[in-house]
């Protein structure tokens, strides 16, 4: 009988089911709506942020512009339920749908660009759109939308009395984001895309379409942010521009996953993790005096994290593992 080796990585990743599976008894653990709100806002963040990893992590292409993507989203949903009186579902999938085609249009001339000057380039794409969307009638203007009340529940997609449903709703939209990526690390997409990251030039030597790759993940990335702007939306009942298409909100999607670990399955939610309460709880704590605690503590991490280990948490982590099996080697010696 052959004896059977357990892979560490296989340990990893069976811890990490089982945590996953506990996710969904949640809500009937936590009776705090303020909690409740706080992990909403976790795995919606971590979701936004895996799928800028997409782009900027694994393929390396530092886009400051995923906010468009995000507004688009939620300008579907919105219009979709204040506008045409619609269920939002349809508005979700048209305006992602709409969202990566928008990407592929603006990144084919940005990717003539590369490094600080393609980031640059992303920068001015979101004013472009916040300002257009600002004077855009159609889509409401500066005032945004306000969303009327309709039944809730899943049809809709939206609960008043409490919030284990869109708990249910980003713990779903989590799992697809997240499954989407870990597809990608294990086929031959994800390596176009290292090797993309690692050298476009030795990438294009070894028969690498690097335009096509780039311009696909920015297609998928962005696909993927619109479906997260769609839930935003529906969480909060109104959209207007300062709201989705900030630079505030495009700093955060790079901000979380550089804290977390940039071009890492699990950086994403541990720097949502962070991030988030320290948000959530310094404004709840101090009111309006908290609004900017949270930023100034979240900056000096990141120049904390920059400087001393550019991995982020994930780095640090690998760091501290490192240690302690050379401290238990020199104990075993």
């Amino acid at each position: 009988m052959q004896n059977m080796t357990i892979d560490k990585k296989d340990v990893f990743w069976c811890a990490l089911v089982a945590v996953f599976a506990l996710l969904p008894v949640v809500p009937g653990l936590i009776t705090s709506t303020f909690t409740m709100h706080v992990l909403i806002l976790i795995l919606l963040f971590a979701s936004m942020s895996q799928a800028w990893n997409i782009l900027g992590g694994y393929c390396g292409q530092t886009s400051f512009g995923h906010s468009v993507f995000f507004g688009i989203g939620a300008y579907g949903a919105g219009m979709a339920v204040v506008t045409y009186e619609l269920v939002p579902w349809p508005g979700v999938i048209i305006a992602a749908a709409v969202a990566a085609v928008v990407a592929v249009a603006i990144s084919y001339p940005c990717f003539k660009l590369s490094g600080h000057y393609f980031a640059i380039a992303t920068f001015a794409i979101v004013e472009i759109f916040n300002r257009l969307f600002m004077v855009w009638y159609w889509v409401g203007g500066a005032l945004g939308l306000d969303y009327p009340l309709v039944d809730e529940g899943t049809l809709n997609f939206m609960w008043y009395e409490s919030k284990n449903g869109y708990y249910y709703g980003a713990l779903i939209l989590f799992g697809i984001i997240f499954g989407v990526v870990r597809w990608i690390e294990k086929h031959r997409f994800g390596y176009y895309l290292r090797a993309v990251r690692e050298g476009q030039e030795t990438a294009e030597s070894l028969g690498v379409d690097s335009t096509r790759i780039k311009l696909a993940a920015f297609g998928l990335s962005a696909f993927l942010t619109a479906l997260c702007g769609g839930f935003y939306a529906q969480y909060n009942l109104r959209v207007d521009p300062p709201m989705v298409m900030s630079l505030e909100m495009a700093m955060k999607f790079v901000l979380i996953t550089i804290l977390g670990g940039i071009g890492t399955m699990a950086g994403p939610l541990l720097g949502a993790a962070v991030l988030i309460p320290l948000q959530e709880y310094t404004r709840a704590l101090w009111g309006g005096l908290g609004g900017g605690v949270d930023l100034i503590v979240f900056g000096l991490l990141i120049v904390v994290v920059v400087i001393k280990q550019p991995m982020g948490i994930m780095g640090i982590l690998r760091d501290l593992k490192k240690r302690f099996k050379r401290t238990s080697a020199k104990g075993g010696a």
